[in-house]
């Protein structure tokens, strides 16, 4: 287990998860969106972690304590923001989760991008001045300021323009259809042409001065390319 810098200035996730497959998928994604995580595989672990973490993404089936009494027992030490990432989607291990502090209930299989909206909207209730940034690659994302960065340099784009690149930045390398980014860039129900897309990411592409670093995967959308 890697331990966390108290001073590193980025929010510190802790992972509680004892497949390890999904606790280092986990781990890598969170640290792409610029968060500092750790893992741990059992519930003793996770209580005694140090420094105390500031969310915690809680799995129920542990090999030593049931994740509900771990989040009984994390609510009881501190106001850490817990959301249970768990296989059990029945009504009753929910409303038990919820019952005992977690502040938010995920069931597996899930996407990085939703669990990562779903964090920013734990911390904007628990920390209000919670950093949020994405990053990759020298490329910085903001979603409270809006601001953009590349290699330090700071980069004015339209509204637009961001919110493309912010459905690309939450998840690096993953495969965003234009379905999607034109739902969440424009409107659930946007019947316009589609080619409006193209005309917003060239000129986004033009802004960030990165040749290859939106990269078009014919046939299925954009993605951030990997470095190299």
């Amino acid at each position: 287990m890697q331990e966390l810098s108290p001073d590193s200035g980025a929010v510190r996730v802790l992972v509680v998860e004892d497949d390890q497959g999904i606790a280092r998928s986990l781990v890598r994604g969170l640290e792409r969106a610029g968060y500092a995580a750790q893992c741990v595989e059992t519930g003793q672990a996770a209580l005694a972690a140090e420094p105390v973490p500031d969310l915690v993404l809680l799995d129920l089936g542990l090999p030593d304590v049931d994740g509900v009494e771990v989040c009984r027992m994390l609510r009881r030490r501190s106001d850490v923001a817990v959301i249970v990432v768990t296989a059990r989607g029945e009504e009753g291990d929910r409303v038990a989760a919820l019952d005992q502090g977690a502040d938010d209930y995920l069931v597996k299989p899930f996407g990085l991008a939703e669990l990562l909206a779903r964090i920013r909207a734990v911390l904007r209730r628990t920390r209000p001045t919670a950093p949020e940034l994405l990053q990759h690659s020298g490329l910085v994302v903001d979603p409270r300021t809006r601001k953009v960065t590349v290699d330090g340099a700071e980069i004015a784009l339209t509204a637009k323009e961001f919110d493309i690149l912010e459905c690309l930045a939450v998840d690096p390398g993953r495969v965003v259809t234009r379905q999607e980014i034109l739902e969440r860039a424009w409107d659930a129900h946007w019947y316009g042409p589609s080619k409006v897309l193209d005309v917003h990411m060239a000129a986004l592409r033009r802004k960030l001065g990165r040749p290859g670093l939106v990269e078009t995967v014919y046939g299925r959308g954009f993605r951030l390319a990997e470095p190299g």
